[in-house]
């Protein structure tokens, strides 16, 4: 029988992203790596975020957000600031210099090369995951630094996960660099950095 290697999905190419929305009350900002360009004329643009995230609830009420697109220049406390915590819990946008598009929505112009900003014109239920299809209704170009890879986050800003003396066996968050400390991870553990399951752990070498 066929099987999948789940590693092989680290091969696909993405980039990373800061999807920005507003519920109504302030500003929220979530880390992406799954936005792609769909058509070019008119313009579209597909975002997949987790049913899990506090983004993909704010979206389907308001119809809009913003996509920046991450530069190679910056640095980690940019993902610890948007990918490790909950914007049901936090402000994550709370004394951060951001400009404003056209719709009023945030732009991370400081660590981001791009923004677009979308308008939501319809939804494809993926079980875990919501797809939004998007019209494009601003761009912008901000700097001319390179667009910052999955591959690249992993090999140069993600710090390296430190072993513990004596440690037996554990693993480590793909996504964060959590470390699990064990011999089994139980496969409903849910990273308390940044909520991703079992899946997105491997072997700590």
């Amino acid at each position: 029988m066929a099987q999948v290697d789940g590693s092989a999905f680290f091969k696909i190419g993405y980039g990373l992203y800061v999807v920005t929305t507003h519920d109504g009350r302030r500003d929220n900002g979530m880390i992406c790596n799954t936005v792609v360009q769909v058509t070019g004329s008119p313009a579209r643009v597909a975002v997949t975020i987790s049913k899990s995230n506090y983004t993909h609830d704010t979206v389907r009420r308001t119809g809009r957000m913003n996509v920046c697109t991450i530069a190679e220049t910056a640095a980690f406390p940019l993902f610890e600031l948007y990918g490790f915590r909950s914007g049901r819990d936090a402000d994550k946008l709370a004394g951060v210099e951001v400009t404003r598009s056209e719709n009023g929505l945030a732009v991370i112009a400081n660590d981001c090369n791009s923004f677009f900003s979308l308008e939501v014109e319809s939804y494809v239920d993926l079980d875990t995951h919501g797809m939004f299809v998007c019209r494009v209704i601003e761009a912008k170009t901000l700097s001319d630094a390179p667009t910052m890879t999955y591959a690249y986050y992993h090999a140069n800003v993600k710090p390296k996960p430190k072993p513990a003396a004596g440690r037996k066996k554990g693993f480590v968050c793909e996504i964060c660099g959590y470390v699990y400390e064990g011999e089994e991870l139980p496969p409903d553990f849910v990273c308390p950095i940044c909520k991703h399951p079992a899946s997105d752990f491997r072997p700590l070498e």
